[in-house]
């Protein structure tokens, strides 16, 4: 397809609707047809905009698709800079055959995949980026938003019908909802570590407001709204405002957005507002990639383990690696997983795919040392779920029960208490889903359960890894509001309690309570002389109280992240920063189930 004439850069049409609107602008550069701002009419009318990266000449190819808040003009190296510099640290391929003119936070790379047959589509979601429009993210506009843009890509001239979305995180998230609409043209999903349930997921871990919401929120959405114009970034490419044309006043952006934050704030319990936000698996029906983190503790693993098994998509993979979030999507290991995925299903080619097996894990020792192992579903049939008993004397953790009825308090602003193993003698591999079962009491009305699983060397010293968002993570991690305890029985198995989060069940000073808790995910395996741990705590973990001081980093990385508990409006000092007790009686012991791994 020739290209287009360039229209002025900023030129700009008022539609009836009274967004601003401006040309589309077309050229070749770096062997690539580029449409910069390809308009894509909604359902509603309103004009999204997107960028078209296609091989050259008349050809039809597949159609690799994004959707999403982070501005498409943005570049990776200048929005994210730490991100980044540990990238290209970590997977230093990813500086080789491609000029990174055109790297996008969180996307492939259109000078990567366009030489080899695919269109890349950047998509700026409706309010952010080039996109006008009323911003109010994972919504069921967006959803319906994703369905348009794929048909809208997978009926160009240039397109053969197939179209795959494909991202990481935001990218990845949306897929689920987007996936549930069945576009007739969607072909596969790619969902590299993105939550799947808004409510459990992501705002609300155990039914307590986690930060992260609305830090994300302010500092990577509402900095590139659309709007922001003359007063954000511009784009490193083509020189435009990547949150533009037009320049809003402050007034005229928070008219514009959602109180995304607020909401999650304000709603305590998992009402119709996080459902709707929430995919209706069963209807998803296309092929699909789903890929976890098993250092994501916060945002990233759940959600893909908890999406891969709902989705009723006949062929489905599962894949589990470690490093950051965005280190696989880019590495040779995850380049090739995608490709070999995306030209079965998008271009019919024999990429080996047909061996793929159902869920392949990278399982993880000490060290940051992995071992590619192909298994045929999950949680692994070979499972020997054991429990783990929390002993009050000396603080130990094993296999026998203790016999003696007692109590443990503690202080919840305190680091809490751990519980240890002996030495191990062998290799002890635990992969799967983990929970614990702890009767527990406050000396108020509530109480907020932090647990930590974690791993220690033969010198006591623990041994971190690192996580999707923070150098310095433990093996796990497990939240629960003991007022939200109530577990929903159809939903709910031993080894993955379901809390309903529907209503209240207030504490009565004193008195135990007994709590199901879920610790996400994991793996490791602890090697002989090492300890596993179990620490008990009334507040976010934390490696060793420092920050790691990664350089650009956007926050603090203490050991979780971003990922914190600490808004005093949902956690008021005077209900949660007091006692808690647990408890230890004839019948009622506290004990961890792990999922062991027989050798094979």
């Amino acid at each position: 397809m020739p290209a287009l004439t360039a229209m002025p850069p900023n030129r700009t049409n008022t539609t009836k609707n009274g967004y601003s609107m401006h040309q589309m602008k077309s050229e070749v550069r770096d062997g690539m047809q580029i449409d910069w701002d390809a308009p894509i009419k909604m359902d509603d009318g309103l004009v999204l905009r997107a960028d078209v990266f296609r091989p050259l000449g008349d050809g039809r190819y597949p159609v690799l698709l994004s959707y999403g808040p982070y501005a498409k003009g943005l570049a990776f190296q200048e929005g994210y800079k730490s991100a980044w510099t540990r990238l290209i640290k970590a997977a230093p391929e990813v500086l080789e055959g491609s000029s990174n003119k055109y790297q996008n936070w969180e996307l492939v790379d259109p000078e990567k995949w366009v030489p080899d047959g695919y269109i890349v589509v950047r998509v700026d979601s409706r309010g952010a980026g080039r996109s006008p429009g009323h911003m109010d993210v994972w919504s069921p506009r967006e959803a319906q938003d994703i369905y348009e843009c794929v048909e809208w890509a997978g009926t160009q001239p240039w397109s053969n019908g197939k179209v795959g979305i494909s991202g990481i995180s935001y990218y990845a998230m949306n897929q689920w909802n987007a996936g549930a609409l069945r576009p007739p043209h969607l072909a596969a999903l790619c969902i590299w570590e993105g939550a799947s349930d808004y409510y459990r997921d992501l705002c609300r871990h155990g039914g307590i407001l986690s930060d992260f919401l609305g830090s994300w929120y302010d500092r990577q959405v509402i900095s590139v709204q659309y709007g922001v114009g003359d007063n954000g970034p511009k784009s490193v490419v083509t020189g435009e405002p990547v949150a533009g044309p037009e320049t809003l006043t402050a007034e005229q952006l928070k008219a514009n957005r959602a109180d995304v934050s607020g909401e999650a704030r304000r709603r305590k319990f998992c009402d119709d507002y996080y459902k709707a936000r929430t995919a209706d698996f069963d209807k998803i029906a296309v092929p699909l990639l789903s890929a976890a983190n098993w250092g994501g503790q916060g945002l990233h693993p759940r959600g893909n383990f908890e999406g891969w098994a709902r989705a009723g998509s006949r062929q489905k993979w599962l894949e589990v690696h470690g490093d950051t979030h965005f280190t696989h999507y880019y590495s040779n290991y995850g380049d090739a997983l995608q490709r070999r995925f995306f030209g079965h299903f998008l271009k019919g080619e024999d990429t080996g795919w047909d061996k793929q097996p159902p869920v392949a894990l990278n399982i993880r020792r000490p060290g940051e040392k992995f071992e590619w192992r192909a298994e045929q579903e999950w949680p692994l049939a070979r499972t020997r779920w054991t429990n783990y008993y929390l002993q009050p004397e000396g603080f130990a953790l094993g296999t026998e029960p203790p016999k003696a009825a007692t109590t443990l308090t503690y202080e919840t602003t305190g680091d809490g208490i751990t519980f240890l193993t002996p030495p191990i003698t062998e290799d002890l591999e635990i992969t799967g889903p983990v929970a614990a079962k702890i009767w527990l009491s406050s000396d108020t009305t509530d109480a907020d359960l932090f647990l930590a699983l974690r791993v220690f060397d033969p010198a006591g010293k623990e041994v971190v890894f690192i996580g999707s968002n923070d150098p310095r993570t433990p093996v796990g991690l497990g939240w629960l509001r003991a007022s939200q305890r109530k577990l929903d029985p159809k939903e709910s198995k031993p080894y993955r309690p379901w809390h309903s989060h529907d209503e209240e069940w207030p504490l009565t000073p004193g008195e135990p309570v007994e709590l199901d808790v879920e610790i996400w995910p994991t793996c490791i395996v602890v090697p002989p002389g090492y300890r596993l741990g179990l620490t008990v705590r009334g507040k976010d973990y934390e490696f060793d109280g420092t920050d790691a001081f990664v350089p650009h980093s956007a926050y603090p990385m203490r050991g979780v992240g971003p990922f914190t508990h600490t808004t005093p409006s949902d956690r008021p000092p005077e209900i949660f920063g007091g006692r808690n007790t647990l408890h230890f009686a004839a019948g009622k012991m506290p004990y961890l189930l792990l999922p062991i791994i027989p050798a094979k």
